[in-house]
């Protein structure tokens, strides 16, 4: 029987999306059994599979790490430790598997004496001609090694498939990472606090498979929740796949309010009239954020709240684009004071312009101007998450200039199907719908992301009633 796998592995296996699957899937290309697809189907779809990885993949690996904020390198391995627990826990599979087949072949060698005993009785003899014929075949035959399979033991040494309870929601924990950074990078609002091991708000309980204390903490499980599997995800990393049972945020109102006192890492132009402010907190004290809301940043006397432009799963490095405005004091000083190291003060996070994370529709994001700041936010939790079948993203500025990050929309659509953009320079927001509804016919089976000035987004929200648009798949934020 052909091994079956999870949509997530294969995925990883062949290099492709999960969305590319998914629609393989529903044409009827890639047949599916309880939402998992056959070893053997898979090859037959993919016949030119190779053990090395995708180039393809390789690349949308780097643009995802692009997006989040993190420097493009090769992938960390796992700890010796957890490399060697892995690699015994195979060795131990194999071991199990090579007990079996000696018992199995016992068993027909016992089978084959009997029918010799009896191969006077009718019928008895043409069965031992049978067995030994179907033996001789199974025993000659010489199979090319499946390279899915061979992908998959590899894929196990490298990484962990942790399945979260009771969202069913997936992810891998690769190299050095907790299973905290893990989740956060694959787009999982899990539950988590300090992220250093002194709060506990990570607690969650481990239904099978094995984890390791990687990172010292000072919260103290008790012996109970010790003897019931619970752990830190933040201070544990993944030994084997894992079932796990842990909350995750259902809302932009399930997260407190925090203060933070972060350092400018980075002050940049990314346009004549718009910087990037990146800033960085401090590793036991990262903001807690959903993709889409904004901060409150002071400096000195001056205040601005602005949106997040980045994305949850690095919640260290946080990036804002500050517009030129020689009325607003706070930008004054992010173009003509602040440096380099300088402090600001984090209050946040606010707003509900976040992703609907489990809807099953392709999504539309609508950006003006600077409105492009937390639309780049859901667009890279988007991508993280790898479920939606389309996301096409419009960006309307009042002049070419104005689409400062149109390389990175670029990028994003050159390594990923699933992605498309369109820029346009002037016009309104009545022009933009109007382009929506001519590249899709049917508006109502997307969801939509409007973010901008105020006028552009009662104009697109009108426009958008007017092409029958449901409201309630509508969500906007005024920037």
């Amino acid at each position: 029987m052909s091994q079956l796998l999870t949509l997530s592995r294969a995925a990883r296996l062949v290099g492709a999306s999960r969305v590319a699957l998914q629609l393989k899937i529903r044409s009827g290309e890639l047949p599916s059994f309880d939402g998992m697809v056959s070893a053997d189907d898979l090859l037959r779809l993919y016949p030119n599979l190779k053990l090395e990885e995708d180039g393809g993949f390789e690349q949308v690996m780097q643009i995802k790490e692009r997006a989040f904020g993190r420097r493009v390198r090769e992938r960390m391995l796992p700890s010796q430790e957890i490399l060697s627990q892995r690699l015994y826990e195979q060795s131990t599979e194999l071991a199990d598997l090579r007990a079996h087949l000696q018992r199995y072949h016992a068993l027909t060698e016992a089978l084959r004496s009997r029918i010799r005993e009896q191969e006077a009785q009718p019928g008895m003899a043409a069965l031992g001609a049978f067995l030994d014929g179907q033996l001789a075949e199974i025993l000659g035959a010489a199979e090319a090694p499946n390279a899915l399979s061979v992908m998959d033991d590899m894929l196990r040494v490298m990484s962990a498939h942790v399945t979260l309870h009771p969202s069913r929601h997936e992810f891998f924990a690769e190299g050095a990472d907790t299973l905290l950074e893990a989740a956060l990078k694959a787009g999982l609002a899990v539950n988590y606090g300090c992220s250093n091991g002194n709060c506990g708000l990570c607690k969650a309980r481990v239904v099978s498979g094995q984890v390791k204390k990687v990172r010292p903490h000072d919260y103290v499980l008790s012996e109970a929740e010790k003897s019931q599997g619970y752990t830190l995800l933040c201070c544990h990393a993944a030994v084997s796949d894992l079932v796990v049972e842990a909350l995750e945020t259902g809302s932009a109102g399930d997260i407190p309010q925090q203060q933070i006192v972060a350092r400018i890492k980075a002050n940049e132009a990314l346009g004549e009239d718009v910087r990037l402010l990146h800033l960085q907190t401090p590793r036991n004290n990262r903001l807690r954020f959903l993709a889409g809301q904004s901060a409150t940043l002071t400096a000195g006397e001056t205040q601005a709240q602005l949106p997040i432009a980045s994305c949850p799963c690095d919640d260290r490095n946080l990036h804002f684009h500050v517009v030129r405005d020689p009325k607003d004091d706070f930008a004054r000083q992010v173009f003509e004071v602040l440096r380099t190291g300088d402090p600001i003060t984090v209050f946040g996070p606010w707003g509900d312009f976040v992703l609907r994370a489990d809807s099953p529709r392709p999504i539309l994001f609508v950006a003006s101007e600077a409105g492009f700041a937390p639309v780049k936010g859901l667009v890279e939790h988007a991508l993280s998450l790898d479920r939606a079948e389309l996301l096409h993203l419009y960006w309307h500025a009042a002049r070419p200039a104005g689409h400062y990050l149109v390389n990175l929309c670029r990028a994003w659509a050159d390594a990923l199907d699933n992605f498309r953009y369109t820029t346009m320079a002037g016009g309104g927001a009545e022009d933009i719908v109007a382009r929506m509804a001519r590249d899709h016919a049917d508006l109502a089976a997307f969801d939509v992301y409007l973010a901008g000035p105020e006028a552009f987004i009662e104009g697109a929200a009108k426009a958008l009633a007017q092409q029958g648009f449901p409201a309630a798949q509508l969500t906007a934020v005024t920037t």
